[in-house]
């Protein structure tokens, strides 16, 4: 998962990005990136680490322009080193810049696609610069001389969406042109724009959530459509057109349970109303299923389960109390690189208030559970600090299959909930009692906010893919790669798709 942003203005634009991705920095912690367009030429700086450790005064200087892009990011595809931060350059055709949020499902078939046919090399195992490199090759096509109109720039991601799989969502500067964003026909991840009257002009911002744009004091214009491609010139001039064949709106469920700010309003549903409502629906399983007398106090594990915790315990009248204290400059574990990182960190993250749980049997509510291990540190540290008994509740349903579309869910192994009983995965992360949300609820909890919402690209719940590529032998390819990361990328490649550069046309 990456927040990614694209503006353009009237005036330098450095301090702008810059701003706009501590906004977006809980969608990624691995590496930070900004690129901005002067007219003459593109500048740079990107490195591992958060936005406010890449960017010192002297890098911010080295930024001039009135556009570019930037990124925040942490990685599902190629490695986390300092060579795959965003954005990505390419020379030719005009200089493109792009930052990527997503990941594309048959990019290792487009990189020898690349080399075969569009004679392009690729220099690192990022599905991100095959995608830039993809664009390129296709504006390049679109194109004649050294014009570049908005219909070339929608032809070419026309074309794009037609070779490329998976999810995607774009924000790329030509230099000396304007700014592109578009979406994946399937509209799974998420990006908006806004815009900002200036004595000067009108002035565009793209983001990946709509909280970027508010913070920076934009007004927020709309979505960017599922298949939509926008093009604004270095005028300020928008243009649009959808660029997809048959678009659907299907965004990724893993964004209103986790991901997202709840500040945020993602394809019209407010991610905060969301959560509230995740929150009902999992009170009314309980009421159901659990005898309420046996539970004293209902507790959020925090952040993101605070909304439905608080809700919970709103309908089924039982005290709502703050148990853990979150230290706000610990990273969030979910995307933390590593098992034995993420577990080492859930106790420097939150620390528990010993007189809230002795002697009481608490209800922990949390946004989901995904590997366990955090949820299983948790449950021990209510037992230590005095709980009778701990009955732990998960807002979203089991996590039971991968996502291979941008969420760092990659292998089944990982999952605590695959090929397990709701019962194993209670006595996995020792506790007393396990709820879980119903798919159904949680689908409800989402298009209630937006009845317009009725798809949801929910696959590590239901193990529903909705680009249809992914296969049983795809999953088993992509666990073997991540298990096995030494061989070189050509040799996997090859091994893993049966391909070899001669069989492809």
């Amino acid at each position: 998962m990456c927040g990614i942003v694209g503006v353009v203005s009237h005036n330098p634009v450095n301090q702008l990005i810059y701003d706009a991705l501590l906004l977006l920095q809980h969608r990624g912690q691995d590496a930070a990136g900004i690129a901005t367009d002067s007219g003459h030429a593109f500048a740079m700086h990107k490195a591992n680490g958060l936005v406010r450790d890449v960017f010192r005064t002297r890098n911010m200087r080295s930024l001039p322009g009135t556009a570019g892009v930037g990124q925040v990011r942490y990685p599902t595809a190629g490695s986390s080193s300092e060579e795959e931060a965003q954005p990505f350059y390419v020379n030719a055709p005009f200089g493109i810049i792009l930052a990527h949020n997503g990941n594309l499902t048959n990019w290792e078939q487009l990189k020898i696609e690349m080399f075969k046919n569009d004679r392009r090399h690729i220099n690192t195992t990022s599905d991100s610069e095959v995608l830039l490199n993809v664009l390129a090759h296709e504006i390049q096509q679109a194109t004649t001389g050294y014009s570049l109109d908005p219909a070339a720039l929608f032809k070419a991601v026309s074309v794009l969406h037609k070779r490329v799989r998976g999810s995607y969502a774009v924000t790329a500067q030509i230099a000396g042109h304007g700014l592109l964003a578009f979406r994946d026909p399937y509209g799974i991840r998420p990006l908006c724009i806004g815009f900002n009257e200036t004595d000067n002009g009108t002035e565009y911002l793209v983001a990946s959530e709509s909280v970027a744009l508010e913070g920076l004091g934009f007004r927020f214009l709309r979505d960017v459509l599922p298949g939509e491609a926008i093009f604004i010139d270095t005028d300020g001039k928008l243009y649009n057109q959808q660029c997809a064949d048959n678009p659907s709106l299907n965004p990724c469920a893993f964004e209103f349970v986790y991901f997202a700010r709840p500040d945020s309003v993602i394809d019209g549903a407010s991610v905060y109303a969301t959560r509230l409502k995740m929150g009902e629906y999992l009170a009314e399983k309980i009421a159901r299923e659990f005898p309420l007398g046996d539970i004293d106090v209902v507790m959020p594990i925090p952040d993101s389960s605070r909304p439905a915790a608080m809700e919970l315990a709103l309908k089924l009248g039982i005290e709502y109390r703050e148990g853990f204290i979150k230290n706000r400059y610990i990273g969030r574990t979910f995307i933390m690189p590593g098992q034995g990182t993420r577990k080492k960190s859930v106790r420097q993250k939150l620390n528990a208030i010993g007189s809230e749980f002795k002697g009481k049997n608490v209800l922990l509510v949390d946004d989901s559970i995904v590997r366990g291990t955090t949820s299983r540190e948790i449950v021990q540290m209510a037992r230590e600090s005095g709980a009778k008994k701990v009955i732990f509740a998960s807002a979203a349903p089991p996590v039971k299959f991968p996502n291979v579309y941008g969420i760092d869910m990659p292998t089944r192994a990982e999952l605590i909930a695959y090929g397990r009983t709701e019962e194993e995965v209670c006595r996995e992360i020792t506790a007393d009692a396990l709820i879980y949300q119903d798919i159904e609820a949680l689908r409800r909890s989402i298009s209630d906010v937006n009845p317009a919402l009725k798809n949801l690209e929910a696959s590590c719940f239901d193990g529903i893919y909705v680009t249809g590529d992914i296969s049983r032998d795809y999953l088993d390819r992509l666990e073997f790669a991540r298990n096995n990361p030494k061989p070189a990328i050509e040799d996997t490649i090859r091994s893993q798709l049966n391909l070899n550069l001669a069989q492809v046309d």
